[in-house]
């Protein structure tokens, strides 16, 4: 079972997916999957992902974007309540950058996810 956006809320009038949907729509796409094999690949990705960046490697899907870890140094920030300074240790940080083919399909409105899952249907490689 799936949350409706209207239960999960969405932020500034967007819609959000989260996991479960998304393998409900993959195994939905990939009809000769079960869905605990999509569920089972989907959750090995994000784990590799994962383990990479805690290796401090980067991953990268072409025309998807890649991930990567940046070094944030220590600084001395402040306490908002109080203005009074407090130390920042040094943290490592995830970051995505986009890939060119992902920004065009985010930057191009003429095409909506159906009209993107039917040309991927049609491709016979």
């Amino acid at each position: 079972m799936t949350v409706t956006d209207e239960a999960r809320g969405t932020a500034g009038g967007r819609k959000h997916m989260i996991k479960s949907e998304l393998v409900a729509r993959l195994a939905q796409a990939n009809p000769h999957l079960y869905q605990r094999d999509v569920e089972r690949i989907v959750s090995t990705i994000f784990d590799e992902i994962s383990a990479a960046l805690a290796r401090g490697d980067r991953v990268e899907l072409r025309g998807f974007g890649a991930f990567s870890v940046k070094s944030r140094p220590a600084r001395t920030g402040r306490n908002p309540r109080t203005g009074e300074p407090v130390h920042v240790e040094e943290k490592s940080v995830p970051f995505f950058k986009t890939g060119k083919e992902l920004r065009e399909r985010l930057n191009n409105a003429d095409i909506s996810d159906d009209k993107l899952m039917a040309a991927d249907d049609g491709d016979d490689d």
